[in-house]
């Protein structure tokens, strides 16, 4: 039980012990009243200053309820922390729950089921981390690609390959439990009381290799290399599932196979099981020198010690179409994130220390199902695909097209590349990238660029860098599920995480995944 004191407000530098004792002032309280500990603290660089904006927790309070009730300030609220405590069904189950896919939705779901006694199965069609990490570095040196492991397959799922950004949208008391585990599997202390917490892909793939192995500890199995490429059901209930070497009798499963398993889409809509189409989004990443993004938020505080890296969340709407940056990395690294032959994918990453010179994001524009309407719910994989496909023709293999951003709003092809210079390990061609996007598609970046030029000075700087295409913002289809749950026209099978089409990023994918946990233990009893 516990007094949550929002918007305090400190110049950057500033002791904690500051603003402990802002928040017993703003409650009228005395300089030593309750106990005062931090719950989160942001970076906020408007207004020409560097503030930290705090919200601090006040423990030991008489009655705190009442308390802050009686204050009647919409800073100050009660709030009752409730340890994760799930319920435990009676049913006995035949079959341990079969978990498929090991991104943060999967892994989180196996976690949960692991730790309450489930002993789950694990199926992941790519390799564990080391063997995946291999894999990856092969094909960026100029090696074949792995369909099967690669950026979007394998332990950890696309998010091993990411910023580790942690920030969510969605406000659930089960964030602070995702956070808690993290850090009990290695993920650093900070990130419980960051505001826009980020792990960095270097700590995350630790964290997500000793997730997997205390899941073995506890009774749980995991097979790598293993693709789901059916089901079998009776009368609409789940009775098994097929992979590429055999058949698993199976009644529960937590379907976690992520937002870039196409062929798997495709046997499940053969199969069966219902999905719609879903809205996405595509576009390109933009590059700019961190150091030039840093001045443009912070002005004179650039470089002040202590100060993060600085990071932008943009967007801009116009004849019902959006613009907007996405998965910002600060410090950080275009990568190839093609998991089909002979396509171009680019995605963003970031190590923990986010000590890279460029600054990118992705700059996408939203596709709606009427774009790529074909008649079926998996249109827009073949609207991703053509992208996909014609940046790969455009450059005559995995390299990517780029164009700096004052070439791209003239239309005019970039010869050469300036102060920004790519990060895109397979190597870039330079010209342009509309090549491979749709017109509307350019259009709207070239609105998008020029007002978030005004926004963030030097945000459409003629040297910043295009690199396109990006196509795996989110999932091209939603595979529909009731509201316990369940797929809507296969009992037993919880359709879950990005590839579902119910979460966007690394938190809701993992808020997701506890829930499909949590509906089956809801029924059954852990294994004996």
């Amino acid at each position: 039980m516990s007094i949550f004191v929002s918007g305090i407000r400190q110049a950057f530098g500033e002791p904690e012990e500051a603003a402990f004792a802002a928040a017993r002032k703003t409650c009228g309280l005395g300089a030593d009243a309750g106990d005062a500990s931090v719950y989160r603290v942001s970076i906020d660089a408007r207004r020409g200053r560097i503030h930290q904006v705090y919200t601090v927790v006040l423990d030991g309070l008489e009655d705190e309820e009442a308390f802050a009730a009686g204050l009647q300030m919409p800073s100050v609220r009660y709030k009752k922390i409730a340890p994760f405590a799930p319920a435990f069904g009676k049913e006995k189950l035949v079959y341990r729950p079969v978990v498929v896919g090991l991104g943060p939705a999967g892994l989180f779901a196996a976690h949960i089921l692991a730790r309450f006694g489930y002993k789950p199965l694990v199926l992941e069609r790519g390799d564990e981390i080391a063997r995946r990490d291999a894999a990856v570095e092969k094909f960026w040196s100029g090696g074949a690609l792995d369909p099967d492991s690669n950026i979007q397959f394998g332990e950890g799922g696309a998010g091993a390959y990411s910023d580790g950004k942690l920030t969510t949208r969605i406000n659930d008391p089960l964030c602070d439990e995702i956070l808690r585990v993290l850090v009990e599997f290695g993920a650093p202390r900070e990130i419980l009381r960051q505001a826009k917490p980020h792990i960095g892909t270097d700590v995350l793939k630790k964290v997500v290799r000793a997730m997997r192995e205390d899941i073995i500890s506890r009774g749980g199995e995991v097979r790598f290399r293993t693709a789901v490429t059916g089901l079998r059901r009776e009368s609409g209930v789940l009775t098994a599932l097929y992979t590429g070497k055999d058949e698993i009798g199976c009644e529960q499963a937590v379907l976690a196979i992520g937002h870039s398993a196409r062929d798997t889409f495709f046997s499940l809509h053969d199969a069966g099981v219902y999905m719609e189409p879903k809205a996405f989004s595509v576009g390109v990443r933009i590059e700019h020198l961190q150091e030039d993004i840093d001045r443009a938020l912070y002005g004179n505080s650039a470089g002040l010690p202590g100060l993060p890296p600085a990071e932008y969340t943009l967007s801009h709407r116009e004849n019902g179409r959006a613009c907007y940056s996405f998965c910002m990395c600060p410090g950080g690294h275009v990568v190839a994130a093609q998991s089909e032959e002979r396509t171009v994918v680019t995605n963003g990453m970031s190590y923990h220390a986010r000590d890279g010179r460029n600054a990118n994001a992705a700059l996408a524009v939203s596709v709606d199902p009427s774009d790529f309407d074909n008649g079926t719910p998996l249109g827009g994989i073949a609207f991703q695909r053509r992208i996909e496909r014609a940046a790969f023709e455009a450059t005559g293999g995995y390299c990517a097209p780029c164009q700096t951003v004052g070439d791209f709003l003239q239309d005019r092809p970039t010869g050469k590349i300036g102060r920004v210079q790519p990060t895109y390990p397979v190597g870039v061609v330079s010209g342009r990238v509309d090549t491979c996007l749709p017109e509307f598609v350019t259009r709207q970046l070239r609105t998008g660029l020029r007002v978030f030029g005004r926004k963030i000075r030097g945000f459409d700087a003629a040297d910043a860098l295009l690199t396109a295409p990006e196509t795996r913002t989110s999932s091209p289809v939603r595979l529909s599920r009731g509201e316990d749950l369940y797929s809507l026209t296969t009992k037993g099978l919880i359709p879950c995480g990005e590839g579902a089409g119910y979460a966007g990023g690394i938190m809701s994918a993992a808020v997701d995944g506890v829930r499909a946990a949590c509906r089956i233990m809801a029924q059954y009893a852990p294994m004996e």
